[in-house]
C-alpha cells in the first residue's frame, strides 16, 4: 500500500512538471488542521513539485502572519480548515477581503457547518443553504453515500478552466446558489438531479423557509454551483470550494462503479492554475495613438481627424513562465468617450503583428476632452482596462476651407441679391427725367 502511494505521488509530480508557476509569485500559505494535513499529501506534493513554496500554519497559530504593515506576506493563501470555527486574529473575513485588495489569491474550502468563512461567502454573492444541508444525489445508483456525488463537467461549466471533462469529479460538501454579480465565475455546477438536503443534522423547515425567500427550486438542480471563482476588479482571484474533501487523497485515487478513475487530482490542479493566475491571464503591455500617416502621438487632435489606435496584448505562458504576444481576442472593442461613448468600434487583431490590435476612425465633430477606453471583461479571463485622455479642439481660424460646398446655396443667394441691387441702382440713376407741367396759378384765374 505504501509503495502504491509513492507511485501515485510520483505520477502526480511528473504530471505537474508540464506547467510552470504563477505569474504573481510562488509563495503559498496553507492553513490546515494538523490532523488532516496528511489527507491532502498528493495535493501538497504536486504543488511542491511544481515549484511552489508551501508554508503550513494551524488555524489558531499567530505566525506566520498573512499580512504585516498592509503588505501581503504570501502570493497565495489556501484555507483548508473548513471545520474550524475560531481562527487567529489575522484570519478574519475582513482580513481576507484586504488580502484580495493586496492582490493575494485565495482558495477557500467551505463546510456544511456554520463557520466564519460561511459568513464571508455572501459578500461574494454566494448564497449558502442553511447549516447541515449538503448536496445530495441518488443518481447514478452506487454504493457510496448519497452525499458523495460524482459530477461530470458539461458545457455549462467553465470548460476553459477544466482541462479534462471526461472523468467524474467526486464531491462532498455544500452547494452555492449564485447571485447576479458579473464578477462570479461558475467553474463546476451541481448535477441536474441533485438537491440540498437536511440529512446532516439540519432542519427541513429552515431549508423550506430559505427556499421560499429565495424562490422556488433555489436549492435544487444544475443552477447550483459547487466550485465558484470570483475575480476582483484589481485582478486578484478567489475560488470557493464547497467541500475540502475534493482535494483529498482518497477521492483523488477513487475509482467509480463503472471503473472510471476519478478526475479530482486533475481538477484540483486546474483550480490552482486558475486561482494562482497561471491560466487565462492577459495584460495590456502598451497602447499607442496618432493621426493617420504619422508615427508619434500628438498632444491634441482636431475635430474630424483620422486617428489610429493600437493596443499590444500579451498572455502568460505557464509552461515557459513568460509573457507572449496574444492575438486570440476577436470581440474586443474601443470606446472614444466624453462622458458617454461618442464612438464605439471593434478593435481587431493585426494578423501580421502578433499581439497587436489596431483600428482607424474619424474623430467626432465635437471638441472637448475625450478618452480612448479599452474595457474587456470575459468570465474566467483577466480584465483588460486602459484609459488614455486626449483633447479634441476645433480647427484654427486658418484651418477652415475658404469655401464650403454645402454653403453654395447661401453664396448664390448673396451674389444674386448683390447683382440685383446693383442693376436696380443703375436703372434708377440712369433713367429719363421728365419736367412736370406747370399748373395754372391764381393770377391766371384772375385774368
Amino acid at each position: 500500500m505504501f509503495a502504491l502511494k509513492r507511485v501515485l505521488l510520483l505520477a502526480v509530480g511528473l504530471a505537474s512538471l508540464v506547467s510552470a508557476t504563477s505569474s504573481t509569485g510562488n509563495s503559498v500559505l496553507v492553513v490546515v488542521e494538523p490532523k488532516r494535513q496528511d489527507d491532502f499529501s498528493m495535493f501538497f506534493e504536486g504543488l511542491k513539485d511544481q515549484g511552489y513554496e508551501l508554508t503550513f500554519r494551524q488555524p489558531k497559530d499567530e505566525k506566520p502572519l498573512i499580512a504585516e504593515y498592509d503588505v501581503a506576506a504570501f502570493a497565495h493563501v489556501v484555507l483548508l480548515a473548513s471545520e474550524t470555527k475560531n481562527f487567529a486574529k489575522d484570519i478574519t473575513p475582513q482580513s481576507l477581503v484586504d488580502l484580495l485588495r493586496l492582490k493575494t489569491n485565495l482558495i477557500i474550502a467551505l463546510s456544511t457547518k456554520q463557520t466564519p468563512l460561511s459568513l464571508l461567502a455572501p459578500e461574494f454573492s454566494l448564497i449558502l443553504p442553511p447549516p447541515g444541508t449538503p448536496l445530495i444525489s441518488y443518481f447514478p445508483k452506487r454504493d457510496e453515500p448519497a452525499s458523495l456525488v460524482p459530477i461530470t463537467p458539461t458545457k455549462r461549466d467553465a470548460t476553459q478552466i477544466i482541462s479534462d471533462t471526461s472523468k467524474p469529479i467526486w464531491f462532498s460538501g455544500v452547494p452555492q446558489a449564485l447571485g447576479s454579480n458579473p464578477q462570479l465565475v461558475p467553474i463546476l455546477h451541481a448535477p441536474a438531479e441533485s438537491f440540498a438536503s437536511e440529512i446532516d443534522g439540519g432542519s427541513a423547515d429552515a431549508l423550506v423557509d430559505s427556499a421560499e425567500k429565495g424562490g422556488e427550486g433555489l436549492w435544487a438542480g444544475s443552477q447550483l454551483s459547487v466550485v465558484t471563482g470570483f475575480q476582483t476588479l484589481d485582478g486578484a482571484r478567489v475560488t470557493w470550494v464547497g467541500g475540502v474533501d475534493l482535494f483529498s487523497d482518497e477521492l483523488a485515487q477513487k475509482v467509480g462503479p463503472d471503473g472510471l478513475k476519478s478526475g479530482n487530482a486533475a481538477f484540483a490542479r486546474d483550480i490552482v492554475a486558475w486561482t494562482f493566475q497561471e491560466s487565462l491571464v492577459l495584460r495590456i503591455d502598451k497602447v499607442e495613438h496618432h493621426r493617420v500617416n504619422e508615427t508619434g502621438p500628438s498632444e491634441l487632435y482636431t475635430t474630424n481627424d483620422e486617428l489610429v489606435f493600437n493596443a499590444y496584448i500579451s498572455k502568460f505562458n505557464p509552461k515557459q513562465g513568460s509573457w507572449e504576444p496574444y492575438s486570440g481576442i476577436n470581440d474586443m472593442q474601443l470606446e472614444f468617450t466624453m462622458l458617454d461613448p461618442h464612438i464605439r468600434t471593434a478593435l481587431p487583431p493585426v494578423r501580421s503583428v502578433p499581439g497587436k490590435y489596431s483600428v482607424t476612425f474619424r474623430a467626432p465633430d465635437r471638441h472637448g476632452v475625450f478618452k480612448f477606453v479599452v474595457d474587456y471583461k470575459r468570465k474566467g479571463w483577466s480584465h483588460l482596462h486602459s484609459s488614455v485622455t486626449v483633447p479634441i479642439v476645433p480647427p484654427r481660424h486658418d484651418g477652415y476651407p475658404r469655401f464650403l460646398s454645402a454653403a453654395w446655396p447661401y453664396y448664390a443667394g448673396a451674389i444674386s441679391t448683390s447683382i440685383a441691387f446693383f442693376l436696380f441702382s443703375a436703372l434708377w440713376l440712369a433713367g429719363e427725367v421728365r419736367e412736370s407741367a406747370k399748373r395754372p396759378g391764381k393770377a391766371g384765374k384772375a385774368e
